[in-house]
């Protein structure tokens, strides 16, 4: 089992797996009429981490899935991994997660079940850590290991966070550094140390529990988790479905240090491109960013990426207060702020 390479058997890495925005776009649309039902708060109608129903006594049930195809070779960290991720969605939206059930794809022709059973284990364990149980699921047999959780949470419907409620002169946030994309691609092609193995996962195992701690802030208008459209592409969503532009100051994005290093091998993950090719657009650059190292690191699809978050200036100390409670005290310095809107929607300044 340990000589078994996760990531040789499947095509993508984690959230790099994601469809691309484009496609997507393309597979959502509906022409047909749907009905209205005045308990959902939150549906298809936004890009959104999860959707919401009103249980009409003051609080709402919030439901997601998420899964995908090995980030790493162990069995154990991928289903931790792919836990974490899918907790994720319920803490981005302000909310304590309930009870989750395992999605698991096995190739079963190819893989021993030993295997399949660490990562079930792994997965029990990251819903251990979030003190939620793992009570059921579904599998299939596939051509790839797939696994993920559908995640149930509940939230006071005060507290609610979404992706486009965002003002304007809002204080951006983000709670993670980037450059999981490009380590694990280097994973992938064999080159990433065993160094900077123990960082990755070190990295992808961070719950983002911040996140219900951050609903209960008034100040705080819109939250979203960023994972496989990377930062530009979940900012855009902020800022597109909050009708505002916003500008990034590229200087004060955090970086995995080891990252920068496989950056100058040019080792970039294929969903880089297609991140960029569907935003780019929208993105200007002012004098003085490195454009090629900004295309590098901000569509770097990220997988239980950190929590991106839209603060009133009145609430930043309350937030930075937050953050320095959860361990977080290296994340307490603003990446941007939301604008009106430009000619482009997001500007990067050094």
């Amino acid at each position: 089992m340990s000589e078994i390479k996760l990531t040789q058997l499947s095509h993508g890495a984690g959230c790099g797996c994601k469809i691309a925005p484009a496609v997507l776009e393309t597979i959502l649309a509906s022409s047909s009429m749907q009905p209205n039902y005045p308990n959902l708060l939150v549906g298809n109608s936004s890009k959104d981490d999860a959707a919401v129903y009103d249980l009409g006594n003051g609080t709402a049930l919030i439901s997601t899935t998420d899964f995908f195809v090995p980030i790493v070779d162990d069995p154990f960290q991928f289903g931790r991994i792919a836990a974490a991720n899918a907790i994720s969605d319920v803490y981005a939206m302000g909310g304590k997660p309930i009870m989750a059930l395992a999605i698991l794809g096995w190739p079963v022709d190819k893989l021993a079940p030993e295997i399949a059973k660490e990562v079930i284990e792994g997965g029990r364990s990251m819903c251990l850590e979030a003190g939620i149980p793992l009570a059921g699921g579904h599998s299939v047999d596939t051509t790839e290991p797939i696994f993920g959780l559908s995640v149930n949470g509940l939230v006071d419907i005060a507290h609610l966070k979404q992706n486009n409620t965002a003002k304007q002169n809002d204080v951006l946030f983000l709670t993670k550094p980037l450059g999981v994309g490009i380590l694990s691609t280097a994973q992938k092609r064999g080159l990433l140390s065993e160094t900077d193995i123990a960082i990755l996962i070190h990295q992808l195992n961070q719950l983002n529990k911040v996140g219900e701690a951050l609903g209960k802030i008034n100040g705080v208008h819109a939250m979203t988790d960023v994972t496989g459209f990377g930062l530009i592409g979940h900012l855009m969503e902020m800022a597109e479905g909050s009708g505002l532009g916003a500008r990034i100051d590229y200087s004060k994005i955090k970086i995995i240090e080891p990252s920068k290093e496989y950056l100058k091998q040019r080792i970039v993950p294929d969903a880089t491109y297609r991140n960029w090719n569907a935003y780019s657009s929208q993105v200007s650059f002012e004098k003085g960013v490195d454009v090629m190292q900004a295309f590098s690191v901000l569509p770097d699809p990220q997988t239980n990426g950190g929590i991106l978050i839209a603060v009133d200036p009145s609430a930043i100390n309350e937030v930075q207060q937050v953050f320095a409670d959860f361990g977080l005290a290296d994340f307490t310095e603003p990446i941007g702020t939301l604008t009106q809107v430009n000619e482009k929607r997001i500007t990067v300044a050094l």
